[in-house]
């Protein structure tokens, strides 16, 4: 089965080619400045077939976008597909379910009317995503099935006890104020990943769960089901991030705005763009920058690194207190991946509750899954990469199936 999946922006569509059965990727790529100057970047995974980059392809709306990655998916040179029959269901990343979807679901009429009444929680993402979905509808018609897959409904098992928010409560009984985390899609997949390299049952596994790139989050998965997570009703909540503040005083916001004459959404861009470690630092939201800078011997780099690993080790104690223990703990994304030193400063210290040192020639690998647990270490301490889109290809066939 061939799954394509997509992930549209207000001006960007990613996708991805693949066959989940197998996990084979057959293609990717991207359509950047949607609606300005169109560019398109196809990279085939076929030994071969050439690859496009950012070429000037003119893309008015997202159906031009999609055209254009059917078209390359189908070229007779350079694609990997006979025709665009071989595309058997189409699954789109969806950022925002609330409290409606707590699983993916096949795209219907109905589905669609309720990720729109989501629009307020993420008025960036979701008319994105339903822009997306539209598209495909109108070059591929309505015999392809479409799902969608949301980044909030694997945190939809959280207790009211780790949703809810302490204001008045008619803000959650009348607006759905809470608690509803995100990057739920790749929590999910590394999660059953530790198990099965553990080999044990997910059902009997106290799993943290450590998504740490430009935007990070923390879950807690207990018996496969995730019972807290660090981001709230936004991706703002939580760790300090590449440019997000995280959790703060909301006080703060008040001073500031007062003092510097800001508006609301002055004051929410400095909390979303100019904040995190790049806020910190001065220098950059890249890990790697800081790395370098703090190597030349800058201060400010080696703080903002500081802060984010120390809120990290913060949350892995506080989710191991939730959940009554923990047996692993799994980093993962573009930071969780390859920041070994990183990773160092996120553990050190947790020997109390059953977490040695790291292995520190496993804990410099890069790109594989991989148990960096230390000798004699009670908490088994795992790198595994994510794959979100492999993911949402998975849960994609699963719903056709069983049509």
């Amino acid at each position: 089965m061939n799954i394509l999946v997509i992930n549209a922006g207000s001006s960007s569509l990613k996708y991805q080619l693949l066959d989940p059965a197998t996990g084979v990727l057959l293609a990717k790529g991207l359509c950047e400045r949607i609606g300005i100057d169109g560019k398109f970047t196809y990279k085939p995974q076929v030994e071969g077939k050439a690859a496009l980059n950012a070429i000037d392809v003119a893309m008015p709306t997202h159906s031009e976008a999609i055209q254009a990655v059917l078209n390359a998916l189908v070229d007779a040179e350079n694609g990997v597909l006979a025709s665009m029959s071989e595309i058997d269901a189409v699954g789109h990343r969806v950022v925002h379910g609330g409290e409606s979807f707590a699983s993916s679901v096949l795209i219907t009429d109905e589905v669609m009317k309720a990720i729109e009444e989501c629009n307020p929680l993420a008025p960036l993402h979701n008319p994105a995503n339903l822009i997306g979905i539209n598209a495909c509808t109108a070059v591929l018609g309505d015999k392809v099935p479409q799902v969608a897959v949301f980044d909030t409904s694997f945190h939809q098992t959280m207790p009211n006890v780790a949703y809810t928010y302490a204001i008045p409560y008619e803000y959650y009984e009348n607006d759905k104020i809470r608690r509803y985390g995100f990057h739920g899609t790749s929590h999910r997949f590394v999660s059953a990943r530790a198990a099965a390299m553990l080999g044990k049952p997910i059902e009997e596994l106290n799993i943290i769960t450590c998504h740490l790139g430009n935007g990070s989050s923390i879950a807690a998965v207990k018996g496969g089901k995730c019972v807290d997570t660090t981001m709230g009703l936004t991706p703002l909540a939580g760790l300090p991030m590449g440019t997000r503040a995280g959790d703060m005083d909301a006080g703060v916001m008040e001073f500031i705005m007062n003092k510097y004459n800001l508006s609301m959404k002055e004051m929410m861009n400095v909390l979303n763009k100019k904040s995190g470690v790049l806020g910190i630092s001065g220098i950059s939201s890249d890990f790697r920058d800081l790395d370098a800078a703090e190597a030349a011997g800058n201060a400010r780099a080696k703080l903002a690194k500081d802060v984010f690993a120390y809120d990290v080790k913060k949350y892995i104690g506080s989710y191991a207190a939730a959940m009554g223990g923990v047996d692993a703990i799994v980093f993962t994304a573009g930071v969780g991946e390859n920041g070994p030193g990183l990773r160092v400063s996120m553990t050190a210290g947790l020997e109390y509750m059953g977490v040695a040192p790291l292995n520190a020639e496993a804990n410099n690998k890069r790109g594989v899954e991989i148990d960096v647990s230390g000798e004699g270490s009670k908490v088994r301490v795992l790198v595994i990469p994510t794959n979100e889109e492999l993911m949402i290809a998975m849960d994609t066939a699963e719903i056709v199936k069983a049509m």
